[in-house]
């Protein structure tokens, strides 16, 4: 019996919704599998250097446009504009990118998609090809039991303790809102000669056979209403292969105390505004080290000379800084979040969109961090929110006993397991 088994992994967006199945991607290729991720061109580099095989699908990302680049992750509407500006209207284009792949080679043995991949539940299908979807972050279960905090309304941090019956009867208001988001979909359906189905922005989106939940229960545990077959695997991290610090970076860290580390991760950054001029302003008033994670955008390069206390890093894994840290201070994107939960430090989140405030008030409610709205981040508040992390112990506390739990986690093992109960069951 063939035990290898072709197995194609679809995602779009930055670094943080890419590297999860990258982590995946490389535990199936160990165990014999042949893993192919589709994805934006933009991402072809990263993906076949690591020795993964590629395939494209559109749309393709770019960093170039900054103004679409802002559209996308303002937070009143820039989830809509993602779905509906972006994604949906080459949703053909996407589905037969796609198809192209899973049929390649012979036929692909599993699909594996995350939520912005709208056609992949069509190919599924249409085609019958076995399908698991996932889920990167807690937020997006949409659970009326963990009400999650949505961008376009973060007051709603404050109304968590309505309950479920309060928040079930806003949820099923918000998916009636955004119905006719999905109408491409529901018109390929018909060109397909698909029956209506669910509603793809939600119940459509989970597979019936196995939905993977890729972070830690310690960010969110399953609720009443999620899919029944979800299991929450823990972070499947990637651990990039590089070579040691930059010599300038690893001589600063080695010559005094733990730096506190400001980032925007790989989408935000580029739409960073004043965010490292206030990060290095914020330094000189607390008398601390700081590394600044600038990126490759011009605009992020300090205009002035550094304060000896301050270095600036256009790139470095988190698994080799963050651990190295006294305080985080970032964008709250999943992938960020959690690798700062795995080096076991506190942190100051200022959402910019998307899941970002979400994944920010449940550092909150973990007692391992605090937060702070972009446009209040000056130097003066932000200086007043990290005092509150450094002369509190018990942050510091937390966030190691945390950063120990995770770090007995292992998301990518038990991801693949799942999935390879899911081929044996295909076979």
């Amino acid at each position: 019996m063939n035990t290898c088994k072709r197995i194609v992994l679809t995602t779009h967006g930055t670094l943080g919704d890419l590297h999860p199945y990258l982590a995946i991607a490389l535990e199936l290729q160990k165990r014999g599998h042949k893993p192919v991720i589709a994805t934006s061109e933009y991402h072809r580099r990263k993906i076949e250097a690591a020795g993964i095989e590629f395939h494209a699908i559109r749309p393709d990302i770019s960093f170039d446009d900054k103004e679409l680049h802002r559209r996308l992750i303002e937070p009143k509407r820039g989830v809509e504009r993602a779905i509906r500006e972006f994604m949906l209207p080459v949703l053909r284009t996407t589905y037969d990118d796609l198809l192209a792949a899973v049929q390649k080679d012979g036929g692909a043995d599993l699909l594996i998609s995350q939520i912005l991949i709208f056609a992949a539940p069509l190919i599924a299908e249409k085609t019958g090809i076995r399908w698991v979807s996932t889920e990167l972050q807690p937020g997006a279960f949409m659970s009326a039991y963990d009400p999650p905090v949505l961008a376009p309304f973060p007051a709603l941090v404050k109304l968590r303790g309505l309950g479920s019956t309060f928040h079930g009867a806003l949820f099923r208001f918000a998916k009636l809102t955004a119905r006719s988001w999905s109408e491409p979909v529901r018109g390929l359906r018909r060109e397909l000669g698909l029956p209506p189905g669910k509603d793809p922005l939600f119940e459509g989106r989970n597979s019936p056979h196995l939905v993977l939940a890729l972070f830690s229960r310690i960010l969110g545990e399953p609720q009443p209403d999620w899919a029944v077959n979800t299991l929450v695997t823990g972070f499947p991290f990637y651990d990039e292969n590089s070579s040691n610090l930059a010599p300038e970076l690893a001589q600063f860290l080695d010559e005094g105390e733990p730096p506190i580390i400001f980032t925007l991760g790989s989408s935000a950054i580029w739409d960073a505004g004043n965010f490292y001029v206030e990060s290095i302003a914020t330094a000189q008033r607390l008398g601390k080290r700081a590394v600044l994670l600038v990126g490759n955008d011009p605009l992020n390069q300090p205009s002035q000379p550094l304060p000896k206390n301050v270095i600036a890093i256009v790139y470095v894994p988190y698994a080799q800084i963050f651990p190295r840290a006294s305080i985080i201070v970032h964008q709250g994107g999943i992938g960020t979040t959690g690798q700062a939960l795995r080096a076991g430090k506190p942190m100051l989140v200022m959402p910019f969109g998307g899941d970002q405030y979400d994944n920010g008030a449940r550092i909150e409610r973990l007692g391992i961090g605090r937060t702070i709205m972009r446009k209040q981040y000056t130097a003066e508040r932000a200086a007043a929110q990290l005092k509150q992390l450094f002369d509190n112990p018990s942050y510091r506390e937390r966030a190691a006993d945390l950063g120990r739990l995770v770090q007995t986690e292992n998301g990518v093992r038990v991801a693949c397991d799942a999935i390879d109960e899911q081929l044996s069951q295909a076979t």
